[in-house]
C-alpha cells in the first residue's frame, strides 16, 4: 500500500516548453513551482512562469541540468517537496530518481528500479520476452560470437544497435555478410565514445516498418492502463517529426493486442506513472518489441487531446498515492490529433541545426490548435541545447481535419530570424501519400525533403514586394519632398533595383513607376500582364494577373522575412558593394553551423586526402564532420578542441596538392 502525500512545491529539473507545460498544471493544480536555469537561460519564459529560479552557472548540459547534485541542492535550498524530471536530460536515470529519494524528495516518475532495468536495451528485451510480449530475434555481441552464424539465424538486413543510449548513435544497417563485422566494429567505436558503453547486439531490421507507441499509466496500488496509440513514424536521423494519435494503420482488433502487450510490459516492471512502450509494426501487421520509455514523452500532447486527459496532472496524482481515477481507466478515443515538431534547423543542408534571434516568433492557437513552446520574440536560439522551437499540434473530427488546420496554422505563422523545418512539415501535411495514412519511416526517403520544403510556386511576389517595402521604407524616412509619391519621378528614369538571396539562389528585382503604374521585373522577366502594388514599409499589396495578394514584411539584420498567401521567404539583400573582408583564403574550410569543436583530427603540415575528416563540431546533440575537400596539405588549422565557433567562420586551410605529370 502507498501513503498518500500532498505535494507543495515543485522543481522542474528541466527547461524551455517542457518546463513550461509542467509547471502550467502544477500552477492550476495549487502546487508552486521552482525553475532552473543555466546562464544561456536566464531570460527564458520558463523561467519567468515559475513562483522561483535557481542558476545552474555554464551552459553546456553537463554542467548545468545534467548535475543531479545542483539540481537537488537547488530544491532543498528552495523548500521544494518534489522534482519533474520533464524528458531528456536526467529523465530515464535510475541513480537520479534514488538521490531524489535520499534527499526526501518526490520524483515524479517511475521506480528506480524501473527505469534501471530498461537501461539496458538488452536486459528490457529479456524481460519482455518472459512478459510474453513480441521481440525481434536478435543476438548479443561478445568476443565470441560467430557474427555470420547468428546472422543467417537472425536473417539479414540486421541492425547492429548499442546496448545503452539511442538516437542513432552506435547504430548500423547491415545487408550482407560481408559488411557486417566492419558495421559492429564501427558501431562499438561509436557507442563507447556516446555513452561510455561499447556493447552492441544484433536484431532483425524490419524494412519501412511503422514505428507505433502505447502511452501506458501505472499507479502505486498496482494498476496499469494503457491510453491507446501513437504513431511517429516520419522521422530524420532516426527522430520523430511527426506524431499522430490514433495510427491509421491500427484498428480496434490490434489497438487491443497492442494495448495488451503494453499493459503487460509495464506490469512485468512494476511501472508507476507515465510512461510509453514502443513497437516496430511490420508491413503485415505484426508488431515487436523496440523500448520502453520510462518518462514522459514528447508528443504526449496527441493522446492528452484524443483523450481529454492532463497527462501531467496524472503524474503528479500518482506520484501523491493516489489510485488511477475512472476517466484514466476508462478512457475512450474522440477524434484524431496530430504534433509537428518546429526545430530550428536548415532542411536543404541536410537537417544542419541553426541558431539566431528569433526577431518574431507568432503560431496562431484557437479552436483545435495548440502550441507548446519555450520561446517568444526576441528568443535567442542557442547552440547548447535541442534545437526543436515548438510542438504544434491539432486536433479535430477527423484526421483529414487535423492535418488540414494544423498545415494552416504552420504556414500562417510568422517565424523571423532562424532557420526552421516550418515549410517541410507543411510540405508533409499536405502530401497526398501522408493524408492516405502512408507514413512508415521509409516516408522522407520516398520524399525528398527539399522537395517538399519548397516555396510554393510566389518568389518572385516575394521578392518584389520585398523590394517595394523597403523602398517605401526609404521614402517614409525621407527628410524632403515627404509628401511625393514613393518611386515618383518628374523625368522617366533606370528602373530602381536590388538583389537578395534565398539559400544558395540570387535574384534580382528591378522596378519603376511611370505614369502612375508600376513595372516590376524579376531577374529580368515582367512580373505578371498588369502589376498595381500598394507600398507601405510593413505591408505590400500586389495585384499580378488579376489576382491580389498581401504580403507583409518585417526587415531585421539586412534580410527581409516576407508572408503571404504563398508561404513565407527570408531574403537577404545584396550588398551593392561587396566587403573586400568578407572572402576567406582559397582552400579554407569554414564551419557550417554555430557550435563547439568536439575533435580536431590534424595538424598543420599534416597531407591530407580529399573526404578526409579534419573537424568535428557539435551543436544541439549533433555531431558534424568538416572533411577536407581535395587532396592537399593543412596549411592552417585555427581551432582547438573545445573552442566555440560561428557560422561561416574559417576552421582550416588546406592547400591543394596538383597531380604530379607523368612522362609519357
Amino acid at each position: 500500500m502507498s501513503t498518500q502525500k500532498t505535494i507543495q512545491k515543485l522543481l522542474v529539473a528541466n527547461r524551455g516548453e517542457i518546463a513550461a507545460r509542467v509547471m502550467r498544471t502544477a500552477h492550476r493544480l495549487g502546487i508552486a513551482t521552482v525553475a532552473l536555469f543555466s546562464d544561456p537561460d536566464a531570460d527564458a519564459p520558463h523561467v519567468q512562469l515559475a513562483d522561483e529560479a535557481v542558476r545552474l552557472p555554464g551552459a553546456a548540459p553537463s554542467d548545468t541540468y545534467l548535475r543531479a547534485d545542483l539540481v537537488i541542492a537547488a530544491a532543498q535550498a528552495t523548500g521544494a517537496d518534489a522534482v519533474h524530471p520533464g524528458y531528456g536530460f536526467l529523465s530515464e536515470n535510475a541513480g537520479f530518481a534514488r538521490d531524489c529519494a535520499a534527499a526526501g524528495l518526490t520524483f515524479v516518475g517511475p521506480t528506480p528500479e524501473a527505469i534501471a532495468s530498461m537501461g539496458s536495451k538488452l536486459e528490457a528485451k529479456a524481460l519482455m520476452e518472459a512478459a510474453g510480449v513480441p521481440v525481434l530475434p536478435g543476438a548479443t555481441v561478445t568476443d565470441e560470437t560467430d557474427l555470420s552464424v547468428e546472422a543467417d539465424r537472425i536473417g539479414f538486413p540486421v541492425l547492429v544497435k548499442a546496448a545503452f543510449g539511442g538516437g542513432g548513435r552506435g547504430m548500423r544497417i547491415v545487408h550482407d555478410a560481408d559488411s557486417l563485422r566492419e558495421a559492429v566494429d564501427g558501431a562499438r567505436r561509436e557507442a563507447a565514445s556516446a555513452f561510455g558503453d561499447g556493447t552492441v547486439f544484433l536484431e532483425r531490421y524490419v524494412v519501412d516498418p511503422r514505428h507505433v507507441e502505447v502511452q501506458i499509466l501505472g499507479d502505486t496500488h498496482g494498476d496499469v492502463v494503457h491510453l491507446f496509440e501513437r504513431e511517429c513514424s516520419i522521422q530524420r536521423r532516426y527522430q520523430k517529426i511527426v506524431e499522430e494519435s490514433p495510427s491509421p494503420a491500427v484498428d480496434d482488433a490490434l489497438r487491443a493486442e497492442l494495448g495488451a502487450a503494453a499493459v503487460a510490459a509495464g506490469k512485468a516492471i512494476g511501472y508507476t506513472g507515465a510512461g510509453t512502450v514502443e513497437f516496430v509494426l511490420d508491413q503485415d501487421g505484426r508488431f515487436f518489441f523496440l523500448e520502453v520509455n520510462t518518462r514522459l514523452q514528447v508528443e504526449h500532447p496527441v493522446t492528452e487531446l484524443v483523450t481529454g486527459l492532463d497527462l501531467v496532472e496524472q503524474q503528479l496524482r500518482v506520484a501523491e498515492g493516489a489510485p488511477l481515477p475512472p476517466e484514466v481507466t476508462g478512457a475512450t478515443i474522440t477524434g484524431h490529433a496530430i504534433e509537428v515538431r518546429l526545430y530550428a534547423e536548415d532542411v536543404a543542408a541536410g537537417f544542419l541545426p541553426a541558431t539566431g534571434t528569433l526577431h518574431s516568433f507568432a503560431i496562431p492557437a484557437g479552436a483545435g490548435i495548440r502550441v507548446d513552446t519555450g520561446f517568444v520574440d526576441g528568443s535567442v536560439v542557442s547552440p547548447h541545447y535541442d534545437p526543436m522551437l515548438a510542438k504544434v499540434i491539432a486536433h479535430g473530427p477527423t484526421r483529414t481535419d487535423a492535418a488540414r488546420a494544423l498545415a494552416r496554422a504552420l504556414a500562417t505563422a510568422r517565424i523571423h530570424g532562424v532557420t526552421t523545418n516550418r515549410d517541410l512539415l507543411v510540405g508533409i501535411l499536405r502530401e497526398p501519400e501522408f493524408l492516405a495514412g502512408g507514413t512508415d519511416t521509409g516516408y522522407l526517403t520516398r520524399h525528398d525533403p527539399a522537395a517538399l520544403s519548397a516555396p510554393a510556386g510566389g518568389l518572385a511576389r516575394h521578392a518584389a514586394a520585398a523590394a517595394l517595402a523597403a523602398q517605401a521604407s526609404n521614402r517614409a524616412s525621407a527628410r524632403v519632398l515627404a509628401a511625393v509619391p514613393s518611386g515618383w519621378r518628374n523625368v522617366g528614369g533606370a528602373p530602381q533595383r536590388v538583389a537578395y538571396t534565398v539559400g544558395d539562389t540570387e535574384i534580382e528585382v528591378s522596378y519603376r513607376y511611370r505614369r502612375g503604374a508600376l513595372d516590376v521585373e524579376v531577374d529580368g522577366a515582367r512580373l505578371g500582364t498588369a502589376v498595381v502594388a500598394t507600398a507601405g514599409p510593413e505591408a505590400v499589396v500586389l495585384e499580378v494577373d488579376g489576382v491580389r495578394r498581401r504580403y507583409s514584411v518585417v526587415r531585421a539584420g539586412g534580410t527581409s522575412y516576407v508572408d503571404g498567401p504563398d508561404g513565407s521567404v527570408a531574403l537577404a539583400e545584396v550588398p551593392r558593394f561587396a566587403d573586400p573582408n568578407a572572402f576567406a583564403a582559397a582552400g579554407s574550410l569554414l564551419a557550417p553551423m554555430p557550435g563547439g569543436v568536439v575533435r580536431v583530427l590534424a595538424e598543420a603540415g599534416a597531407e591530407v586526402t580529399a573526404g578526409q575528416p579534419l573537424v568535428v563540431l557539435e551543436a544541439m546533440k549533433m555531431e558534424h564532420t568538416v572533411a577536407a575537400p581535395v587532396d592537399g596539405v593543412v596549411s592552417e588549422i585555427h581551432v582547438a578542441q573545445g573552442d566555440q565557433v560561428d557560422t561561416g567562420q574559417v576552421l582550416a586551410v588546406v592547400e591543394e596538392v596538383a597531380a604530379e605529370a607523368t612522362a609519357g
